[in-house]
């Protein structure tokens, strides 16, 4: 088990000087998601570069900032970037933005993401809430991590996601007529894409969507106590599905197509909580 407090103690005591308030909801922002930091007003923002022992980000879409917002007199914390495990970063690096979130006493986290279609129901441009979470080795890999060693441990950290949360993420959807779906996000480590066999897989083993993070951030965030929420932005099918070939381009091409409507969805959530 890794002592995080320890690990990122200078981190955490950095932050917690320079933040302006304390949040209601924290929301990770994903693969061509960060602009919504533009649509609402800003507090004070801090490049990740700027924090000691913050690692960087290096994927095209994730630009490495932290902003303290506001929205309808509602306080956010918003990363603009995550931290991937293939950019060969370890799970204690990748899960910074939830202990963060955990420390300066924000209760909320909103987690989003760009994902392929596994489920061929599901199409580019389509956003999914996440119903439930799995993965090859992810529960494992995380028990490592945070020493899950009694089965009440366990259970907390895998009571996720918030039916209450999602709940209301389901009502934002329905007051903005935006058509919302549900299903499994299933979470490999990459950094390839999934191959034609493995989508296969995952559609078998009940997979909805795939997608490269998320999932460690969701265990790690309800094992901290938080109320945790997940949203997809389908941006292309999984390999096998179409002739198209994958590409990141793709990825934040058609997530920038639909950022009008996930950013109405993200505002509404905001107002409700």
């Amino acid at each position: 088990m890794i002592d995080l407090n320890f690990k990122y103690k200078n981190l955490i005591t950095f932050i917690d000087k320079i933040t302006p308030f304390r949040p209601e909801l924290a929301i990770i922002l994903g693969s061509g998601l960060g602009k919504f930091a533009k649509s609402i007003k800003t507090h004070k923002t801090i490049s990740t570069t700027s924090l000691p022992g913050y690692p960087a980000s290096t994927i095209e879409g994730h630009a490495g900032k932290i902003h303290f917002a506001e929205y309808e007199g509602k306080k956010l914390l918003l990363f603009q970037g995550r931290i991937h495990f293939y950019e060969g970063y370890s799970l204690s690096e990748c899960v910074l933005p939830v202990l963060i979130t955990k420390k300066i006493e924000c209760k909320k986290i909103l987690l989003t993401n760009a994902a392929g279609s596994v489920n061929v129901n599901l199409h580019p441009g389509d956003l999914m809430l996440a119903s439930s979470f799995n993965g090859i080795n992810i529960k494992k890999e995380l028990t490592k991590l945070i020493g899950l060693a009694g089965i009440e441990q366990k259970n907390r950290a895998l009571n996720l996601p918030s039916q209450s949360f999602n709940d209301i993420i389901k009502k934002a959807a329905s007051e903005e007529k935006i058509k919302l779906r549900q299903g499994v996000y299933w979470y490999s480590k990459g950094p390839s894409y999934e191959t034609p066999a493995e989508i296969k897989m995952t559609r078998k083993l009940g997979g909805d969507a795939a997608g490269m993070s998320t999932v460690h951030e969701a265990i790690f965030s309800s094992y901290l106590g938080l109320t945790i929420s997940a949203i997809s932005c389908i941006t292309n099918y999984g390999a096998g599905i179409s002739s198209s070939k994958l590409s990141h381009s793709e990825v934040t091409e058609t997530a920038n197509l639909v950022k009008a409507k996930f950013e109405r969805l993200l505002k509404r959530i905001v107002t409700l909580i």
